[in-house]
C-alpha cells in the first residue's frame, strides 16, 4: 500500500496548482456564485406566484398553479447529471455552446430553481396567517404583504434552505465537470481519477469540503443575525 509520501511524490500537484487546479477553484466559485443569485431570482418569483395562486393565497389561480407546480416537479426529479445531459441541446441554442462555465451556470440555474421556487414557497407557507390577517385588515396591498409580511418574516427559514441549496450546487458544479463544464470536477476527474493521480484528487475533495464548510458557516451566521 503506498504512503503518502509515495503518493506526493508520484503526483503532479505541484506542478498543476497554479496552472490547472487555481484556475479550476476560481470557476467552480463563479459557476456556484452566479447559479446562486440566478437560482434565488427565479425561485422565489416562482415560489411567491405558487403562494399567491394556490387556494388559500391572495390571489387564487388553479391553473396557474397547477402548472407551475407540476414543471417544478418534472425538473426536479431529475437526476443532476442527466438533466446537465438533457439540456445539452438548449445549452447550445442560448449560449452557443454546451461546454465550459457559462454552459454550466445555465444549466444549474435550471436544475436548481426548481428547488428554490419549493424552498421559497415553504418557507413562506411558515408565516403565521393571523400576520397576514392583520395585514389585510390595515388595507395592505398584496405586494405589501408578500414584501413587508411573508418575506421578513420568512427571511431566517430563506436562509437556511438556500444555504442548503448553495451547497447542491458545488455538488452539481462537480457533476459538470464530468461533461465539459469545467471546474474542480473536471479537474478530478480528468487529473486525478484517469491519471490515477490520487495527490490531486484528494487534494481537490479537500478545497470542496471546506468550500462546504465556509458556505455552511456564512449561512449559520446570516440565520442568526436575522433570528
Amino acid at each position: 500500500m503506498e504512503t503518502i509520501q509515495n503518493i506526493l511524490e508520484n503526483s503532479d500537484l505541484v506542478r498543476y496548482l497554479p496552472t490547472v487546479i487555481g484556475p479550476a477553484v476560481i470557476a467552480t466559485i463563479e459557476m456556484v456564485i452566479v447559479s446562486a443569485v440566478l437560482s434565488v431570482m427565479f425561485g422565489m418569483f416562482f415560489g411567491i406566484v405558487l403562494i399567491l395562486t394556490d387556494k388559500e393565497g391572495l390571489a387564487p389561480n388553479r391553473l396557474v398553479h397547477t402548472v407551475l407546480e407540476k414543471i417544478t416537479d418534472i425538473v426536479r426529479s431529475f437526476p443532476t447529471l442527466i438533466l446537465i445531459v438533457a439540456l445539452a441541446p438548449l445549452t447550445r441554442i442560448v449560449i452557443g455552446t454546451k461546454i465550459g462555465v457559462a454552459a454550466a451556470i445555465f444549466a444549474i440555474t435550471i436544475g436548481c430553481t426548481p428547488f428554490a421556487t419549493r424552498m421559497t414557497e415553504n418557507s413562506l407557507q411558515t408565516v403565521d396567517p393571523q400576520l397576514i390577517r392583520a395585514a389585510k385588515a390595515f388595507g395592505a396591498s398584496k405586494f405589501q404583504i408578500i414584501c413587508k409580511v411573508m418575506l421578513v418574516e420568512a427571511l431566517p427559514t430563506l436562509v437556511s434552505n438556500f444555504t442548503i441549496m448553495m451547497i447542491n450546487m458545488l455538488n452539481m458544479t462537480a457533476m459538470a465537470g464530468a461533461v465539459g463544464a469545467g471546474g474542480l470536477g473536471a479537474v478530478a476527474l480528468a487529473y486525478g481519477y484517469q491519471r490515477f493521480d490520487y495527490a490531486i484528487m484528494y487534494f481537490i475533495v479537500i478545497i470542496l469540503i471546506m468550500f462546504v464548510l465556509a458556505i455552511q458557516g456564512l449561512g449559520k451566521a446570516i440565520y442568526k443575525k436575522l433570528k
